[in-house]
């Protein structure tokens, strides 16, 4: 059975008349990376902090590493580590000193806080400026040092708050690296980001809020599926063989131009056999076939525009998933 890292159910948090989070749902297996989506200001960073303990929820109840969030907040923070939208580095002082300092913070002996630092900066490509001013640093050292400072307690959970924000495409595909290896290494990662790429490259599972409620939460592959207009394209490079298709495949909509048919799917695997059973059944080769799904962007969109409720996957859509 998967352990949780991460268990929430129902938090709920008001900021005056405001409401942030209503009624949230959140699990999070072990050695995993979870991303939560949404747009700006729809509570993802408050839900950071609420399971982070910076701030108490409202209402609901939340383990984190086994913990209860309320009555066991001081081992809960023994098993984290955060690292916040805007960067902790002391930029006065260099990176090698912002890391002794937070192994003195961990309460690390100095011959082990040294062991720590050394290898912490040698692992994120630091050492060579370890001993510069982290003001010379550029936004992506800036980062890597920001999740190096983070991992010096060894974190069992890492809350990752949109941490690639402002970084160039180099600096920001390095940063996936480093958080892949970090659950290779048996760290739960919890990602929150504005980057629909971000997530579908790292994510085993991501939820998508909006209005202070989940909207939807699966694999991406699962919830691009909740989203009308994918598809399945059959190409013919000859004349014939089009036509005899159109002919057998009468609800697929033609492109004559291109000799190509498109006939809706939601991309899983039992509706692409079912449409490879008609062709064989009906004689038909394609000369190429391809299937469409919506991309995480057309689910961010779809789904933050009109969510008012939360959107499952149907059991069958997960099943083919698998």
């Amino acid at each position: 059975m998967t352990t949780q890292a991460i268990a929430a159910n129902g938090l709920r948090k008001s900021y005056g008349d405001k409401v942030v989070l209503d009624g949230i749902d959140l699990t999070v297996p072990e050695g995993s990376i979870f991303a939560l989506l949404g747009p700006n200001g729809a509570g993802k960073t408050t839900a950071v902090k609420i399971l982070s303990t910076l701030i108490t929820a409202d209402g609901g109840q939340a383990r984190v590493a086994g913990h209860d969030l309320t009555a066991e907040a001081q081992s809960v923070r023994a098993a984290i580590g955060v690292t916040g939208q805007f960067s902790a580095v002391d930029g006065l002082i260099t990176g090698e000193e912002n890391m002794l300092l937070m192994a003195d913070l961990n309460h690390l002996s100095k011959q082990e806080g040294r062991r720590v630092t050394a290898e912490l900066l040698e692992r994120f490509d630091l050492t060579e400026a370890a001993k510069k001013p982290a003001s010379t640093y550029s936004g992506g050292m800036k980062r890597r040092l920001d999740i190096a400072m983070t991992l010096v307690g060894s974190p069992r959970i890492i809350f990752l708050d949109e941490p690639t924000t402002g970084l160039d495409p180099r600096s920001r595909h390095n940063m996936w690296q480093i958080i892949r290896e970090l659950v290779s290494d048996g760290v739960t990662v919890f990602l929150t980001t504005q980057y629909l790429e971000e997530a579908d490259q790292l994510a085993d599972r991501i939820a998508v809020l909006n209005n202070g409620k989940i909207a939807a939460e699966g694999t991406a592959e699962e919830l691009k599926r909740l989203i009308p207009g994918g598809h399945v394209r059959l190409r013919f490079s000859a004349p014939d063989a089009y036509r005899t298709a159109a002919s057998a495949l009468a609800d697929a909509a033609r492109d004559d131009e291109a000799l190509a048919l498109q006939l809706p799917s939601d991309g899983s695997q039992r509706e692409l056999r079912a449409i490879l059973d008609r062709l064989d059944t009906a004689g038909i080769e394609a000369d190429e076939l391809t299937v469409h799904t919506p991309d995480l962007d057309d689910v961010f969109f779809a789904l933050t525009a009109t969510a008012t409720t939360t959107a499952t996957v149907p059991a069958q859509q997960k099943e083919s998933a698998r």
